[in-house]
């Protein structure tokens, strides 16, 4: 009984494995047409000649990584030196990246837990009120973040009019304005995953460590924590990455000293002023760090479900 049974499962499972590739060609195309193709003209562009008047020359030269890493002087005669410039554009980046995706975990975190904590049928609705910003433009909602937070707008008069300050804050143009506006694009990006992840975990664990008088902080941090940790680490990827290559938030919130490598590659395509094979080569240099915090962190999750 159990042969037969046994091959008209595997015919069974042979004939799905024929049909699984027909099926995938669909995604393999839009993936090849909407990023493979575009990754690799970026990839092209990056060891391209800028053009004069805008624009590239098919010469292939490595000349926009070194204008990125090394300055040469204004006519490129000068020996060759560190260009913090572009170096301390990124490192603001990543600080910025790093900030917002921190203030996201603390909120986001209690955020997740109340919605999944929740009676299961007014779940959705908490779902509904998180994602409802996502039905506006991201731009203008960034628009709506200056105008509240601007000297004369609705958060300053509301502080003056309570007597908690004297005069405006000056908010725009802040390091702390571009991590609100980071904050405020990319939230759910931090409570959807932290929620599936609480969703799925066994509250009988937590009664179980208070009968055995463990503290509520010890609670979260042994038992807490690292169930819902799968959770915590897409939410802050979800977060981190977006926010790295972030324009909208420093150039509507922030201003030359909040310059992220988002604006700069941004200012690159620009105009007849910008520089196509360094945009692409910034990008190109930005793409190649984020795979690669990515891939260490693979690597590391799989030796630790190894152990």
């Amino acid at each position: 009984m159990a042969g037969p049974v046994a091959g008209k499962g595997s015919a069974a499972g042979a004939d799905y494995r024929g049909i699984v590739g027909p099926l995938l060609l669909p995604t393999w195309v839009v993936i090849g047409i909407f990023l493979v193709i575009p990754v690799g003209l970026m990839a092209t562009y990056s060891f391209l000649t800028k053009e004069f008047r805008g624009g590239v020359i098919w010469d292939f030269t490595l000349a926009a990584y070194d204008q990125f890493f090394l300055n040469r002087g204004l006519f490129g005669d000068e020996p060759p030196s560190i260009e913090w410039t572009y170096l301390g554009i990124f490192w603001r980046s990543i600080w910025q990246a790093g900030v917002a995706t921190l203030i996201c975990l603390i909120v986001g975190f209690p955020t997740a837990w109340f919605i999944a904590t929740r009676p299961e049928r007014t779940r959705p609705i908490w779902l509904f009120l998180i994602t409802i910003p996502y039905w506006v433009n991201l731009l203008i909602r960034t628009v709506s973040l200056k105008f509240l937070i601007r000297e004369n707008g609705p958060l300053n008069e509301a502080l003056m009019g309570i007597g908690l300050i004297d005069t405006p804050l000056p908010l725009v143009n802040t390091n702390l304005a571009v991590q609100l506006g980071l904050f405020y694009s990319y939230l759910p990006f931090m409570v959807l995953p932290i929620y599936a992840a609480v969703e799925r975990y066994n509250f009988a664990l937590t009664e179980a460590a208070h009968d055995l008088y463990a503290s509520r902080w010890v609670t979260l941090r042994e038992i807490v924590i690292p169930a819902v940790k799968p959770g915590i680490v897409a939410g802050c990827i979800l977060v981190f990455v977006p926010s790295l290559g972030a324009f909208l938030a420093p150039d509507l919130l922030g201003g030359a000293k909040t310059f992220m490598i988002g604006s700069l590659i941004d200012e690159q395509f620009k105009g007849s002023q910008g520089n196509w094979p360094f945009g692409a080569a910034a990008a190109m240099i930005l793409m190649t760090l984020v795979m690669l915090v990515l891939i260490l962190y693979a690597r590391a999750a799989a030796r630790s479900e190894a152990r």
